[in-house]
């Protein structure tokens, strides 16, 4: 039984964001950290991989879509996201297989919530998705798969924070850590014996011009400033995703 769940989700290889989060007390202290997806899609990814490496076991690694599409875009699959491409051709080949061997969902014991299962999108597939205001037909539809003992269910990918119930579930969005939409800052989850949304700043002006001046990427100054700088509302957001859960 873990008393106390640290869960990152959605760094995309965001090196500053990163490491402000883990220099949090409370992540520092947690008995785990869980990452639920999409972990190096981004500017520093070797940089970032190598930081969780370094966690051993006190990190849980759980794969996202944006983890899977680099090993495609390594093995000569190309994203549409030029970044992704870009980093995927960065990993070094021990990186590259730990990413590929991922899994779609962890479930483990917390105190106070029972099972928790850890997923990047929903349950079923690292890709779809899901919203706060989602109706609760598709919420049902997209958690038919998850055994009744699992109370609480943990996702990622929209990039927003949130905590609903779905039919007596509990669904918790940690938000980002490197790309968020709403708001600036590492927006992150703490886990046991309830669910606290949190939120770590940072000095972004110090970060956009590190990763501008430390990533290889071509682009990264622009990346940076628009997702470091949380340049999307949630507004926006919501506004994109809205088709793709079926409305």
């Amino acid at each position: 039984m873990l008393e106390r769940v640290a869960v990152l989700s959605d760094i995309h290889g965001a090196l500053p964001a990163l490491e402000a989060v883990l220099a949090e007390p409370d992540v520092a202290a947690a008995d785990l950290i869980v990452l639920t997806g999409d972990i190096a899609a981004g500017p520093q990814p070797v940089e970032v991989l190598d930081v969780l490496a370094d966690l051993g076991d006190r990190a849980c690694w759980v794969g996202g879509n944006a983890d899977r599409e680099l090993v495609e875009a390594r093995a000569g699959r190309n994203s549409p996201i030029a970044v992704s491409n870009w980093a995927a051709q960065q990993l070094r080949d021990d990186q590259a297989a730990r990413l590929a061997a991922l899994p779609l969902t962890v479930t483990l014991e917390v105190a106070g919530l029972g099972p928790v299962l850890f997923c990047h999108a929903t349950p079923r597939d690292d890709e779809e998705v899901v919203l706060v205001d989602s109706r609760m037909d598709r919420w049902a539809e997209v958690l038919a798969g998850v055994p009744a003992e699992v109370g609480t269910i943990v996702c990622g990918h929209t990039h927003m924070p949130f905590t609903r119930l779905a039919d007596r579930r509990l669904v918790v969005n940690p938000g980002s850590i490197g790309m968020p939409y709403g708001g600036a800052g590492a927006w992150w989850a703490l886990l046991g014996p309830g669910v606290q949304l949190r939120r770590t700043p940072f000095d972004v002006d110090a970060a956009c011009a590190r990763v501008a001046a430390e990533s290889g990427f071509p682009e990264a100054a622009e990346w940076a400033d628009e997702y470091l700088r949380s340049r999307h509302s949630d507004a926006d957001a919501l506004t994109v995703f809205g088709p793709r859960d079926g409305r």
